[in-house]
């Protein structure tokens, strides 16, 4: 008959495994300790630091005045718009918006350099441009739509 192997486990002592990797962290992670150090100075400089101080000394103050204001029925109002909006962002695509906004900018500078009002033929003219009644279609749509989630009667 086999005799069994008498094993007995290494004790090992919490407090000295976690003495030995403190000491050898500054030479393990050096370059990471040097960042983090990096940080918490800038932090210091912006006031970043305070300001996490006294959020977390006022902690049963803000929690107070959140819990307050959520139960309130315009900030639950408040949620759902923001998460409406950000559907509504969600399906743009942003090149045809970065274009929008590259037109609008130019448009601005342009107006900027007028000197002058423009006329009511110049405008007439500047409406029949096409790009200025495709631009007044895409508003109508939208202001018909608008119109029409703000119907009330049920009809549209």
């Amino acid at each position: 008959m086999a005799n069994p192997i008498h094993f007995v486990p290494k004790q090992v002592d919490p407090k000295l495994e976690l003495g030995r990797r403190l000491a050898a962290a500054p030479t393990e992670h050096a370059e990471a300790l040097l960042v983090a150090f990096d940080l918490l100075e800038e932090a210091h400089r912006q006031g970043v630091l305070d300001a996490l101080h006294g959020a977390i000394g006022a902690k049963d103050t803000i929690v107070a005045s959140l819990a307050a204001y959520s139960a309130e029925p315009m900030s639950i109002n408040a949620i759902r718009n923001l998460l409406a909006l950000g559907k509504i962002f969600g399906t743009l695509q942003p090149e045809p918006l970065a274009r929008i906004s590259k037109a609008m900018f130019t448009a601005v500078e342009e107006h900027k350099t007028e000197q002058e009002p423009p006329s009511l033929w110049q405008l007439f003219k500047r409406m029949r441009a096409p790009d200025t009644r495709r631009g007044l279609s895409l508003m109508a749509r939208m202001l018909g739509a608008v119109g029409a989630a703000a119907d009330h009667s049920g009809k549209g």
